[in-house]
């Protein structure tokens, strides 16, 4: 088993990550440069807008789908109102039963 340096805590992390050309934020040296440190600033807040337009954009999607459920629940809760008011409609419409008189006469 290879030997590791104990003063080195993200050496499994580099093993891990390095074969793959992936490069590991924060695990390179910092750059003493300070104009790539204002690049990339530059593009982290690039990053930092697009997410929070993203986020915006999702925020108005979900607003609008949860206008959408409560109209349509308005809709179902006339739709039920309207039905029941055309039941009451029809039974008071409807002609009284013969045979409910017949029974409503006998003593």
């Amino acid at each position: 088993m290879a030997e590791q340096n104990p003063q080195d805590p993200f050496e499994m992390f580099r093993r891990l990550w390095g074969p793959l050309g992936v490069p590991v934020p924060g695990m390179t040296m910092p750059t003493l440069d300070p104009n790539e440190i204002d690049k990339r600033i530059g593009e982290l807040k690039s990053v930092e807008a697009w997410l929070a337009l993203n986020l915006n954009m999702l925020r108005a999607a979900i607003q609008g789908l949860e206008m959408q459920k409560a109209g349509l629940q308005q809709m179902q809760g006339m739709q039920q109102g309207m039905q029941q008011a055309m039941q009451q409609a029809m039974a008071a419409m409807a002609p009284p039963d013969p045979k409910a008189r017949d029974t409503d006469k006998k003593p």
